[in-house]
């Protein structure tokens, strides 16, 4: 089995055009997993013997088209499994593929000398027991018997470790879709540093954002807010809400108060990006009642809402923050 792994080279904030680029790898493969925000497996197990190609050639036929088509550039790796394909692209470069061959020597030769906080799934806290013990490299971790890696962490971890050091990676490419994942952005006509106009936007983002998720009867679970500068740098936050949910008043107090966490002070801000992550049905999701009569009115007068803007457009009905 050949697996690629690709990440598009998005600019800060774009990341609504991952879906697109998963239906471009869909045309190669129709196994595909997103990875959001902006990275995509494939596996070529079919597509390799279909169009004639060899994963090196497929990788520079999806380059070129995302190129042509988006504007995107990629960075593409390529191994007989996922974890060797993720491992492969963090070495790659755009416009080259770099591969990791299948036969065991091969693996062993490209996992050799590498430091083990470079195998996925390895966190910081577990690399830095391991480097206590000098298992610092990947054929270290794989020349030290099971149990002690076992001792070291736990009896999953240390199993995994060992068979991971030593290339085998049991995982497989799971088809899904790019939804797991929505993004809206507002960038400013100039850089902006009034923070009122900051709030404004993020207010029409979270109103896009909850009419987007209700529209597709999901919730999600966590939200991640993006800064852009007016220098080009990014400060980026995410915070995991109470209850999946996609009530607008929901998403924009969870947008306020992680923009009022970052202490902005007359900074020159260029755009603000938020992105609703963790979606999943609504029907599985639960909401925790209230005696708060003004949370039912709100959710009353949105469901009103949405369908005033299902019969009329988008824009039937607005925040009366956002009118003007």
């Amino acid at each position: 089995m050949t697996t690629l792994y690709v990440r598009f080279l998005l600019p800060p904030m774009y990341e609504a055009a991952l879906p697109q680029l998963i239906a471009l790898l869909g045309e190669f493969s129709p196994t595909v997993e997103a990875l959001p925000p902006d990275a995509a497996l494939v596996d070529l197990g079919g597509a390799v013997r279909y169009f004639g190609r060899d994963a090196v050639e497929l990788a520079a036929v999806i380059r070129v088209r995302a190129l042509a088509l988006y504007g995107v550039e990629c960075v593409i790796g390529a191994g007989p499994g996922p974890m060797l394909a993720r491992m492969a692209a963090r070495t790659a470069s755009p416009g080259v593929t770099r591969v990791v061959p299948g036969d065991p020597g091969a693996v062993a030769e490209f996992l050799a000398g590498q430091p083990v906080a470079a195998l996925p799934g390895v966190g910081a806290a577990t690399a830095r027991t391991l480097c206590e013990y000098g298992l610092d490299t990947l054929d270290r971790v794989a020349a030290a018997p099971q149990g002690t890696l076992q001792r070291l962490t736990t009896a999953r971890i240390g199993r995994e470790l060992h068979e991971k050091a030593r290339g085998v990676d049991r995982t497989r490419v799971t088809p899904n879709a790019a939804t797991r994942s929505t993004a809206a952005e507002r960038p400013f006509p100039r850089d902006e540093l009034d923070p009122y106009r900051h709030r404004r936007a993020l207010l029409s983002l979270a109103d896009e954002l909850g009419a987007r998720l209700r529209d597709g009867k999901q919730v999600c679970r966590s939200l991640t807010l993006t800064v852009r500068y007016a220098d080009r740098s990014t400060t980026t936050r995410s915070r995991t809400l109470p209850e999946p949910t996609a009530h607008t008043t929901a998403l924009s107090t969870a947008a306020y108060r992680m923009y009022e966490a970052l202490g902005l002070q007359r900074a020159r801000v260029r755009a603000l990006g938020l992105r609703a992550e963790g979606l999943r049905p609504v029907e599985g999701s639960a909401h925790q009642l209230t005696f708060d009569p003004a949370d039912e009115k709100a959710r009353a007068l949105e469901a009103v809402a949405d369908r005033a803007r299902a019969r009329f457009g988008p824009g039937a009905i607005v925040p009366g923050r956002l009118a003007a």
